[in-house]
């Protein structure tokens, strides 16, 4: 009978027990969207304009849980439309309802919000405050998330970066990598996300890189689309008119492991449905 028990226990440790943690794994997408904010000079390109086409971006390629650049209040209101989602975040200008915000969307069926905030990308992180050489007053909201079915749980911090201030993002980037190590622990996925308005060749973009893995370059499949996330409307001749290249980034710890990336140049009647193109990731941990 001895025997038998120790033969079942080695069977169980050998082969169901890995069978049972590989079905607890969590998969999930995971996205970032600079959706453009709301300005009527954008004239055909404004937001009234892209706002379905922006929804049903988003429903189509199922995201789970996605971080916004640039949304103003009215827009915060019309992702809100997508009844499935609930999100965390504030305005930049106030901490409430003002200004841009960086917000996190999250599927309220599958996650919960453990807690939240939102800090200043400035030597001042507990109020609305401009940072050394940006043009902008910038922040970052992050969440930690608990998956309703397994109960898993993991962090998200999603930001936008100056576009002028070299030093404000690299201050930005050296903060947020200190609240990581605050606010989680070597144990628990983090995702970091947003428009960085840097390339890989910036030193905010290294900063960032030396904690976190790029998601496109440690993707187990080939990434889809192409490289560059901005495209300023330019739908017949971006590719040479455009910049900019790389600027929107998911950032991933070493707990999560990337399935598939893709960079998607979705359009409808010869447009875009922002200057940015999402960038989404399909992801497990």
């Amino acid at each position: 009978m001895e025997l038998l028990r120790i033969i079942r226990a080695l069977i169980f440790s050998l082969v169901l027990w890995p069978l049972a943690t590989q079905a607890q794994k969590l998969n999930i997408n995971i996205a970032t969207f600079n959706i453009r904010l709301n300005v009527a000079s954008d004239a055909q390109n404004a937001w009234p304009n892209r706002k379905v086409m922006v929804q049903d971006l988003i429903r189509y390629h199922d995201f789970d849980i996605f971080g916004v650049q640039e949304a103003l209040q009215d827009q915060m209101q019309d992702l809100a439309e997508m009844s499935e989602y609930g999100y965390v975040g504030a305005g930049r200008d106030d901490g409430m309802k003002k200004g841009e915000y960086s917000a996190i969307f999250y599927k309220k069926n599958k996650f919960e919000v453990l807690r939240s905030g939102t800090f200043w990308l400035s030597p001042t992180p507990e109020k609305p405050s401009k940072g050394w050489d940006a043009a902008y007053i910038r922040i970052c909201t992050w969440a930690q998330l608990k998956d309703r079915k397994s109960g898993k749980r993991f962090f998200m911090f999603n930001s936008h970066f100056d576009n002028e201030g070299v030093k404000a993002r690299e201050q930005a980037a050296h903060m947020i990598l200190d609240k990581v190590k605050t606010l989680s622990d070597a144990n628990t996925p983090v995702f970091i996300t947003g428009d960085f308005n840097s390339d890989p060749e910036t030193s905010a973009y290294k900063t960032i890189a030396a904690s976190f893995s790029d998601a496109r370059a440690v993707c187990e499949s080939k990434p889809y689309g192409p490289s560059g996330t901005f495209n300023d409307f330019k739908y017949h001749d971006y590719t040479t008119r455009v910049k900019e290249g790389r600027i929107d980034f998911i950032f991933v710890n070493k707990l999560v492991k990337v399935l598939r990336y893709g960079t998607l140049t979705d359009s409808k009647d010869l447009r875009f449905p922002s200057d940015h193109f999402p960038v989404v990731c399909n992801v497990s941990f």
